[in-house]
């Protein structure tokens, strides 16, 4: 076996998994699939044998999960490349995994193909983002809008969160303050507050809600 070989650990919490696993890496002159683990103290207790360049791993595990994990790996081998995954693609999640330290993000379920293109992304590259991860981190940073309100009224509503004062907002949207100032009270009504402040508090508990729902 080549010495060059990428040393890979999997920890996957689904048992009937791991045959499928050694078989994406048979006849492979990349990577060693060092083994496939249920949980982060498994491989934990391992490490010292395995000493795997490449860690994929399930975000969401029994015991401690595969986010909090990443602290645990980078304790091991500050330069280790994790790969997360998980069944869902929830926005929290990936956030999450990336804010610890995650090189990549996969969806299952992983096909050879998805498996090996992430693989030799994160060697050439040193990141690995499917398009759906990255269009879900995209649309977590767009402008949001909001449906009870006019296109106007959400242009002075992604201003507002901005930190636009009521002229600078006027001068930017090329209109009068006091037509600033008419929008801002049909979103004062509509929020049901009196005040900047609380309207910018209950915007931001909307894009929370808009986030967790997508």
């Amino acid at each position: 076996m080549k010495t060059d070989l990428l040393k890979i650990a999997i920890i996957d919490n689904d048992g009937a998994i791991g045959g499928i696993y050694n078989q994406y890496f048979q006849e492979n002159d990349q990577y060693q699939l060092l083994g496939t683990y249920s949980s982060i103290h498994e491989l934990l207790s391992n490490f010292g044998r395995s000493h795997p360049d490449i860690i994929i791993c399930e975000a969401m595990l029994n015991g401690i999960s595969g986010i909090d994990g990443l602290n645990y790996f980078f304790r091991k081998n500050k330069d280790l490349k994790v790969l997360m995954m998980s069944k869902t693609n929830d926005f929290n999640l990936i956030k999450d995994a990336f804010k610890n330290g995650a090189s990549g993000y996969l969806i299952k379920p992983i096909t050879k193909d998805r498996l090996y293109n992430a693989l030799n992304t994160l060697k050439q590259h040193g990141i690995a983002l499917e398009l759906d991860v990255a269009k879900k981190i995209i649309d977590s940073f767009q402008s949001k809008s909001y449906d009870a309100f006019s296109k106007k009224e959400n242009e002075i509503i992604e201003l507002l969160t901005q930190g636009f004062t009521y002229k600078m907002i006027a001068d930017k949207l090329f209109v009068t303050p006091s037509a600033v100032n008419f929008h801002i009270q049909n979103i004062y009504v509509k929020l049901n507050v009196n005040s900047k402040s609380e309207a910018l508090r209950k915007i931001k508990e909307m894009e929370m809600q808009q986030l967790s729902a997508a």
